[in-house]
């Protein structure tokens, strides 16, 4: 190992990245630290407008980019995400499913309608996404696949137990995914933050987020440029012999 190995293992020149919910928060923070790092990235998120912005963002860092406007609960918009990457930048090497619904309702008092809004965004929208992807995956000699959880899919999680058990379902593909594929050379793991100062985060009442910043050892919230290290590991040659795993980045919140 010397200086020139050391830098390459988190050289991203040359790859190209999907990363959806890309437009804001944890997403946001990714794209631009997988620019950073050489990458191509294509970012996807429902709003057409914010999708513009990030990518002219993006390419004024230097990088280049482009915003794909992609409802995760849309099947056709996914097929549509992955033919615009590939027609564009000529293939995928890396896919981080960080798109999120936090829709949540106490046990007791689901309804069928938010049920299958928080699955279809939360749990079939990168399964499937993954799916669409697979053929351009497997071409590549660099694949790695993040799916974005969250520290709440190893916690009780009261009241917002329908989102903690939609990541906790991704945790488990995860885990399948990574042994299914590793013939193709494609690693798979799961990032799961804890509290991260973000929109998301900040919809929650004032009293609750003080819970949520004193249930770790850190005493904190995480800024969104926290997540970019521990994804960049998962996305770069220096995880080359990591698959299957969480990487929990949760200031100590949950001892696993």
């Amino acid at each position: 190992m010397d200086a020139e190995k050391l830098r390459s293992l988190f050289d991203l020149t040359g790859r190209v990245a999907i990363i959806t919910g890309g437009t804001r928060g944890i997403g946001r923070a990714i794209a631009e630290g997988f620019v950073a790092a050489g990458a191509s990235v294509v970012v996807a998120s429902r709003k057409a407008e914010a999708c513009a912005e990030t990518e002219a963002h993006l390419k004024a860092m230097g990088g280049a980019a482009l915003g794909v406007p992609t409802h995760m609960g849309d099947l056709d918009a996914l097929d549509a995400l992955v033919s615009r990457t590939v027609d564009t930048f000529g293939g995928i090497d890396i896919l981080v499913n960080n798109a999120a619904n936090p829709l949540a309702l106490p046990l007791g008092s689901f309804t069928p309608e938010a049920f299958a809004k928080s699955q279809d965004v939360n749990v079939r929208g990168p399964v499937f996404l993954v799916q669409r992807a697979l053929e351009h995956l497997t071409a590549s000699p660099h694949a790695a696949i993040i799916n974005v959880v969250s520290a709440g899919a190893f916690m009780f999680s009261p009241n917002v137990s329908m989102y903690a058990a939609a990541k906790a379902a991704m945790v488990s593909y995860t885990r399948s995914m990574a042994a299914e594929f590793a013939p193709r050379g494609i690693r798979v793991n799961a990032l799961a933050p804890g509290t991260v100062d973000t929109t998301m985060v900040r919809k929650n009442p004032p009293e609750f987020q003080r819970l949520m910043e004193q249930a770790s050892l850190q005493k904190r919230m995480a800024h969104p440029d926290e997540m970019v290290g521990p994804a960049l590991f998962l996305a770069s040659d220096a995880a080359s012999f990591v698959t299957g795993q969480v990487l929990l980045a949760d200031g100590g919140l949950v001892p696993h």
